[in-house]
């Protein structure tokens, strides 16, 4: 059996030798589908490999809460000011977290982040950057890791000891060839004793925009509590708020900005915290968690919703999804070039058939049976496939180092798409070969041997 196939295998290879651009025209249909095909789940893996980095970034097990920021003007009337008093809410604060760690039991870590942008100075050298106040959980919670030094200690959380950890590109930036820990850091107006160094996070520009995150490589990192005992603390009222013209008017630990005054900052923020990020211990609680916390909160700001839930995971799931239904359309574009091909194919074939006739005749003349004359021409017609199959992978890879490069997007070709690209390519040879294999060995040998 081996024997006659790689006998067929010759013929075929004889016959494409003698009509070689007609061959190639005829796999071009194959060459170009599989190209195609390819570079096609090579943009749709790329896609997938950049939503796990985006889970990645933002913690696939993570809920996010941040406060919701409006400023509202208006005249108090005195009759409803106490009744209006019972609307108003503390904002977003460090009680919170405490509550949430207390009520929940399928939360791992929770923890605030608090950002002002300020600068850094140390040895005559300054740049603007954030200091973000955050606990020890922190790290673990956003996948950090810590190459130099160490966390911040219960102690020194407890005391608002004046610590931090600094940033890849802060220690590049103000300790080039020097040992950071121990050193001081000027933020703000605080000078802060360096504990740790992050290791270096590499993010891209399409990451921190689409994701809305942060550079945190530039970053330095203080215990919340020090931030706000120290640093300021948004949720009070101060001499300089009082000072500034401000008519902001204090309800049961709410605000109320009345017309003709600002709050503090202008921005209307009075929450304690900009954000507070909770790990869940598995995904699958992730939206129950999430909707338990939007009603416990809501308890805790008197009825006020003055904040907004985000799991990421949602979001990366939607984006995920929508990007699979693209890919999947576009692929399917793709693969009727195969299609194409195979019709070519089957074109071909016929006229072949047609143009032979007269060496049908002689090998059914010298003993050849049908099911022979079928295996040379399926054979032919897988050879084309199997030869525009082996062209068209290197055209796809191709076609995905040329979209990487000239439309920076990701692309990556892995082995099941060249395989499943190449099988559907060899499929398509057996499928539209069939017929003109089929017809030819139907031939009636006289009437082949008198065939012109």
């Amino acid at each position: 059996m081996l024997q006659k196939i790689l006998y067929n295998f010759d013929i075929a290879i004889e016959a494409i030798r003698r009509n070689k651009l007609r061959a190639f025209l005829t796999s071009l249909g194959i060459i170009f589908g599989v190209g195609s095909v390819i570079a096609m789940l090579a943009i749709g893996t790329g896609a997938q490999q950049e939503v796990l980095s985006q889970m990645q970034l933002l913690g696939t097990n993570n809920v996010i809460i941040q406060p919701v920021i409006e400023q509202e003007e208006g005249q108090v009337d005195e009759e409803n000011a106490t009744e209006n008093a019972k609307r108003f809410s503390p904002g977003l604060t460090l009680e919170d977290l405490r509550s949430i760690q207390e009520v929940l039991p399928e939360i791992e870590f929770v923890s605030p982040e608090i950002v002002y942008e300020t600068n850094f100075i140390r040895n005559a050298r300054m740049r603007t950057g954030k200091l973000v106040g955050v606990n020890d959980d922190y790290f673990d919670i956003n996948n950090f890791e810590i190459i130099d030094g160490s966390n911040f200690s219960d102690a020194q959380i407890e005391n608002s000891s004046p610590v931090c950890i600094i940033g890849y590109d802060v220690r590049a930036k103000f300790f080039a060839g020097q040992d950071p820990i121990g050193k001081k850091i000027k933020v703000g107006h605080l000078w802060l004793t360096v504990v740790g160094v992050l290791k270096k996070r590499e993010l891209t520009t399409e990451n921190i925009e689409s994701l809305g995150i942060r550079n945190y490589n530039l970053d330095i990192f203080a215990p919340a509590t020090t931030v706000l005992l120290r640093f300021k603390n948004r949720a009070l009222l101060t001499k300089k708020d009082l000072s500034g013209g401000s008519s902001t008017v204090f309800f049961g630990g709410g605000m109320m900005v009345s017309s003709g005054g600002s709050n503090k900052g202008g921005d209307g923020n009075y929450n304690q915290l900009d954000k507070l990020i909770v790990r869940v211990s598995d995904t699958k609680y992730s939206v129950p968690i999430a909707e338990v916390l939007s009603r416990m909160l809501k308890r805790r700001h008197n009825d006020v919703v003055d904040f907004e839930i985000i799991v990421p995971e949602q979001l990366l799931q939607q984006e995920q999804r929508t990007k699979r239904i693209f890919n999947i359309v576009l692929s399917s574009i793709a693969s009727i070039s195969l299609i194409v091909g195979g019709i070519g194919i089957m074109n071909i074939m016929l006229a072949s058939v047609v143009e032979r006739y007269r060496e049908i005749g002689v090998r059914m003349a010298v003993g050849a049976q049908k099911k022979d004359i079928e295996l040379q021409f399926l054979t032919e017609a897988l050879t084309i496939s199997i030869t525009g199959g082996i062209l068209g992978i290197i055209l796809g890879m191709l076609f995905s180092f040329a979209i990487e490069a000239t439309a920076d997007i990701a692309t990556i070709v892995t082995p099941i798409s060249i395989f499943i690209s190449f099988g559907v390519a060899l499929l398509i040879g057996v499928v539209f070969g069939f017929f003109p294999a089929k017809r030819a060995a139907q031939q009636d040998p006289v009437h082949a041997l008198r065939h012109e």
